[in-house]
C-alpha cells in the first residue's frame, strides 16, 4: 500500500517507520524517520527549533517556490551529491544488491515446492480473511443462524413429542423429510454473501494476486465449522423436541446428515452463483434446482413409481435422497410402533401378531436397506466434491 500525505503533521510523521525522499527525480534520503533530522544536521542543514521536520524538509527538497530557481538547484545537487557519498546510501546500495543476487539464486531453484508453499500460504491467508468477515459480516452466518433455529422450534413444536403409536409413523416420515429439504432450501441465503465474496476475488485475481483454485478451498474451508454448529443447533433443539430415536450414536448420525446435507446445499450455491453472478438469477436457479431435488428425492413420488426420466437422469445423483435415507434408516431401524388399541397395523410386519410395525419394515415399504449408510455418505461426499469442482472450473474459465 501507498499512502500520501500532504504536510503531515509532525506526530504523524513520526509514526512512519522509513521515509524515501525524492526530489527531481534523484534520492535525497531513504532510511529510518527517527534519523532524518540528525541526516540533515550532518549535511549543514539543521532543523530549526519548533518547526515541523515534514514542513522544514519539504520546502528544504522543493525549488517549485524558491525566489533564486539557480540557488535552489545548487543546493538540490549539494543535497542529492551528499546523499550519493554518504554511509545510508552505501548501505541501501549494497542491500539492493544482495537482495537482487539472493533473487537470482532463488529462481535458478526448482519451482514446484516453492508455488505449493505459496499456494498453502495464500489459502491459509484467505481463510483467515475469510473467517474475519464472517464473524463481522451477519449476511454470511448470523442470519443463517436465526433461520435455522427458527426452523428448529418449528418443527419440533408442530411435531411435538410423536410417540410410538403407527399414527406417528407418517408425520416422522413426513418431518423428516420437510427438515432436510427445507434445510438445503434455505440455504440461498448465502447467496448475496457468496457474490460478494466472488466480486473481491475478481478484482483480486486481476491484480495478479490469487487465483480460482485458492478462493474455492479457502471458501470451502471457511464454511465448514459454521455449518457444523448450525446442523448442531438444529438438532440439539428439535431432535428431543420431535421425539427421535433417544440414543447418542442415533443423535450423532442425524447431526451428521444434517451437516452433510447442509454442506451440499452450499456447494450447489457455490456453482449456481459462480455460473450466473447475479443475485436474482442465482437466487431463482438454487431454488429451482432444491425444489427438483425434492421433488425426485423419493418421499413425494417413490423411486419405484418415479418417471424413468427423472429416475435416471436425477434421481440418482439428488443429494436430498442420500440425506432422507440416511435420516430414515437412522430414526426407523431399530424402532418399534405400536398397532393399539385395535391391531390393525398400517404396515404388514413380521411383528403384526405382537401388534406392533417393525421399522425396518416400513423400510422395505420403501426399499430402502439399513447397511448402506457408509455408501451414502460417501456419494454426498462425492457430491459436494462435484459441486465445488465444478464451481472451481466456472471460476477459472470466467474472467469477469
Amino acid at each position: 500500500m501507498i499512502a500520501s500525505i500532504h504536510q503531515p503533521s509532525t506526530q504523524t510523521f513520526m509514526l512512519f517507520d522509513k521515509l524515501l525522499l525524492l526530489s527531481g527525480g534523484k534520492t535525497h534520503y531513504f532510511g529510518p524517520v527517527a534519523d532524518v533530522v540528525p541526516y540533515y544536521e550532518g549535511t549543514g542543514h539543521p532543523v530549526p527549533h519548533h518547526t515541523n521536520p515534514a514542513e522544514y524538509i519539504l520546502e528544504l527538497t522543493n525549488q517549485d517556490f524558491a525566489q533564486d530557481a539557480a540557488l535552489a538547484s545548487s543546493q538540490l545537487d549539494q543535497l542529492q551529491h551528499a546523499w550519493s557519498s554518504s554511509a545510508g546510501a552505501s548501505a541501501v546500495s549494497s542491500k539492493i544488491a544482495s537482495t537482487l543476487q539472493s533473487g537470482k539464486s532463488e529462481t535458478a531453484l526448482p519451482s514446484h515446492r516453492s508455488a505449493q508453499a505459496n499456494f498453502v500460504a495464500i489459502t491459509g491467508i484467505l481463510v483467515h480473511r475469510s473467517f474475519i468477515k464472517s464473524y463481522r459480516d451477519v449476511i454470511a452466518y448470523g442470519v443463517r443462524l436465526v433461520m435455522y433455529t427458527g426452523l428448529a422450534i418449528m418443527c419440533g413444536t408442530v411435531w411435538l413429542r410423536l410417540g410410538n403409536n403407527q399414527t406417528a409413523i407418517q408425520p416422522y416420515i413426513n418431518v423428516i423429510f420437510f427438515g432436510s429439504a427445507f434445510m438445503s432450501f434455505m440455504a440461498v441465503a448465502y447467496v448475496p454473501s457468496f457474490l460478494e465474496d466472488r466480486l473481491t476475488f475478481v478484482k483480486e485475481r486481476a491484480n495478479g494476486l490469487y487465483g480460482a483454485a485458492a478462493f474455492s478451498v479457502s471458501n470451502f474451508i471457511i464454511g465448514l465449522p459454521y455449518l457444523f454448529g448450525i446442523a448442531l443447533t438444529f438438532s440439539l433443539i428439535s431432535y428431543w423436541l420431535i421425539g427421535l430415536q433417544n440414543t447418542a450414536h442415533a443423535f450423532f448420525m442425524w447431526v451428521m446428515w444434517v451437516f452433510l446435507d447442509m454442506v451440499a446445499a452450499e456447494s450447489l450455491v457455490v456453482l449456481m452463483s459462480s455460473l450466473v453472478p447475479n443475485f436474482v438469477v442465482a437466487l431463482a436457479l438454487t431454488a429451482f434446482a432444491n425444489g427438483l431435488w425434492m421433488s425426485v428425492g423419493g418421499f413425494m413420488v417413490p423411486k419405484t413409481i418415479l418417471n424413468v426420466f427423472w429416475k435416471y437422469v436425477f434421481y440418482y445423483i439428488d443429494y436430498q435422497t442420500y440425506v432422507f435415507q440416511g435420516m430414515l434408516v437412522n430414526e426407523l431401524e431399530h424402532r418399534t410402533y405400536s398397532c393399539a388399541p385395535s391391531c390393525h397395523c398400517m404396515y404388514e410386519t413380521e411383528l403384526a401378531d405382537q401388534c406392533e410395525i417393525s421399522g425396518r419394515g416400513i423400510l422395505a415399504s420403501f426399499e430402502y436397506p439399513t447397511d448402506l449408510a457408509g455408501t451414502w455418505a460417501g456419494i454426498l461426499i462425492g457430491i459436494i466434491a462435484g459441486y465445488r469442482l465444478l464451481g472451481w472450473a466456472v471460476l477459472a474459465i470466467r474472467r469477469r
